[in-house]
């Protein structure tokens, strides 16, 4: 049921936007992995089709669900962006002491950077310059120059910034509404959580309390607001057991759920995919425990992944014409005419001469 609902069996015919929606969101701090995410759940594809939803405002990028950039739609991307916002991770006592920056200063950088990017697209060095010009922020610009934007975070969570269009080899930040004529204002957390519970249950279900948590925060939100939101939603869900633990589903899956059958396919699928994200690589069920590490890698790295029978059997990488694929020996047989038959398809997506070099360990 997760396959189908993923559009990985069958494979979908969704518009690249839509396959978003559909995931909830696609992580994207590897580019080639994103646009690859949403390639192999698309019967007929393009290469480049992830930069053009961009362009068009189809799709906005920013730093979204545990604080790591992500591929949103604009009608539904604030609901995320609002639950993040809630946890205010830059009010607390250690944030402000590691950066030096108190709520206060915080807001007062957001409203610097908000009317920076109001004008037009800045790169990175282009923003930094405008903020070491103000008075009282030119201890952060060196702050501001880290790769992985923490201090720039706060201000996407609260709806003032995402990624805008390159300027050749370098990001440009831009505001939400320039990005995107559809872009929605994000709603109150109260009314972003029904938003975003029934994405993930509509794509990662049954799952629990908990795995929703991680999969948005890390983990942050107190049980009792979460159980709220969750009890908030009312006869909308439905509650069934995996392996005898309980799970939550949307009501309106439910029958499709009970009377779905199990799948043989073989799917190879990128970095980073939202098929181990969205459950998470704790869930035993999709990653086995036994190969967390093989999946879930030093550096926060999520290597790409062999999917079989909806189970994580293996991983893969590229080699020149080669695909070399690493089958779990506890996955049981090697499905050889399947790998082979999807390394075709893979490299009919890439547009390259590819061969299937198969190996059990």
């Amino acid at each position: 049921w997760r396959m189908r609902r993923q559009l990985l069996e069958p494979i979908g015919r969704l518009a690249v936007e839509d396959v978003v929606r559909r995931l909830g969101a696609v992580q994207s701090q590897v580019a080639s992995s994103a646009e690859l995410a949403v390639r192999v759940r698309r019967q007929a594809s393009r290469r480049g089709e992830v930069a053009r939803a961009l362009a068009d405002g189809r799709l906005v990028k920013t730093w979204a669900m545990r604080g790591t950039l992500h591929l949103l739609t604009p009608e539904n991307g604030g609901a995320f962006l609002s639950l993040m916002a809630a946890g205010r991770s830059w009010e607390r006592p250690s944030w402000v002491k590691y950066f030096g920056m108190t709520p206060a200063a915080m807001e007062r950088l957001r409203g610097v950077v908000r009317e920076a990017i109001d004008e037009r697209p800045l790169t990175r060095d282009e923003l930094i310059e405008v903020v070491g010009r103000t008075r009282g922020f030119k201890h952060v610009a060196e702050g501001l120059r880290s790769g992985w934007g923490t201090l720039l975070k706060p201000i996407a969570w609260q709806g003032d910034l995402v990624f805008g269009p390159s300027a050749g080899t370098r990001v440009t930040f831009t505001t939400p509404r320039a990005a995107s004529a559809r872009w929605a204002d994000l709603p109150e957390p109260d009314a972003a959580a029904p938003i975003a519970i029934r994405a993930y249950l509509g794509a990662y279900g049954p799952a629990t309390v908990e795995a929703f948590s991680f999969w948005v925060a890390g983990g942050w939100f107190s049980r009792k607001r979460l159980r709220a939101w969750f009890a908030d939603l009312g006869d909308e869900l439905v509650e069934v057991g995996v392996d005898g633990e309980p799970a939550w589903i949307l009501a309106e899956h439910a029958d499709e759920l009970a009377a779905t059958r199990p799948t043989a396919a073989v799917r190879l699928l990128p970095g980073f995919d939202q098929y181990v994200l969205g459950p998470g690589t704790r869930d035993g069920h999709v990653t086995p425990a036994a190969r967390r590490a093989d999946v879930s890698r030093t550096a926060g790295w999520i290597a790409p992944v062999v999917v079989a029978g909806g189970v994580v059997c293996g991983t893969w990488e590229l080699d020149d014409t080669e695909a070399r694929i690493s089958w779990f020996k506890e996955s049981g047989r090697v499905p050889r005419p399947l790998l082979t038959r999807e390394v075709e398809r893979l490299a009919g997506i890439l547009g390259i001469d590819l061969r299937a070099r198969i190996v059990a360990g």
